[in-house]
């Protein structure tokens, strides 16, 4: 598929970079948009060259502004309730096909993260936020339920209940500031650094062990819904025997002294 909304490259091997091109319309997500991004996320659980992803917005003025309301408005309105759902499943299984990726998700945010936005970013494994970034969940706003687009999913495990329903409910701004200091927000950088501090982080995962890469996202998927402290431990222990097996059988592809 060739790419109109979005843009693929690859900047530094083992490096990908998707960049959300719509900046005259805030990156907001239309059907375009969505179509070319099942597109790379499917592409992208099958392409063993690329190690860590990097994921910001295009332009100056934001990362996401979430779905474009006046397209969905448009397109909304001619559908039947079994057509929205068949919409509202392909949009929000996009944060599940992010959440599958094997490769890690740097994500980029500057300006506004709003609604699918936001939860782009919540669905990434780290967040490095300027100055200017701004996160809502904004669903609640429209009319519609704040619980949307994984966020209440994500939004509690990540900074916990209390302050994730009252984001959800009333659809307030979180400032850069504030996601820094509840642990949304890996990094705080001005932004005029905000690229080149993804790219540092980028190459600092492209050094590992690929496959320990791939196997701790998988770890964490799994764990963060652990029934018990075994089953988190087996799927730890699973993945670390699996690790030292390919190191025996592999010795060329060791990234360290050790395995």
């Amino acid at each position: 598929m060739d790419y109109e909304s979005i843009v693929w490259n690859i900047p530094e091997d083992g490096i990908g970079e998707l960049t959300l091109n719509r900046p005259r319309r805030y990156n907001s997500v239309n059907m375009r948009m969505l179509e070319e991004l099942e597109d790379l996320w499917a592409g992208l659980k099958r392409k063993r060259d690329v190690f860590v992803i990097i994921l910001k917005g295009g332009g100056d003025r934001g990362f996401c502004a979430g779905l474009d309301i006046r397209e969905a408005v448009r397109l909304t309105g001619s559908m039947n309730a079994d057509q929205f759902y068949e919409f509202q499943s392909r949009l929000s299984r996009i944060l599940v096909s992010m959440r599958a990726a094997p490769q890690p998700i740097v994500c980029a945010v500057h300006g506004p993260a709003v609604g699918l936005g936001f939860s782009m970013a919540l669905a990434s494994d780290i967040r490095i936020v300027s100055t200017d970034a701004r996160f809502s969940a904004a669903f609640i706003n429209i009319g519609l339920g704040g619980a949307d687009m994984a966020c209440s999913y994500f939004l509690p495990r990540l900074i916990g209940a209390g302050r994730a329903y009252e984001l959800m409910l009333t659809g307030d701004f979180l400032s850069a500031q504030e996601a820094f200091s509840l642990g949304l927000a890996s990094r705080l950088v001005e932004r005029d650094t905000l690229s080149d501090e993804a790219t540092k982080t980028a190459r600092v995962l492209r050094a590992k062990n690929p496959m320990g890469l791939r196997l701790t996202k998988e770890a964490i998927n799994m764990n963060m819904d652990a029934g018990s402290l075994e089953q988190a431990l087996s799927i730890e222990d699973r993945n670390q025997t699996l690790l030292l097996l390919r190191s025996m059988l592999d010795p060329a592809g060791r990234t360290s002294r050790f395995f």
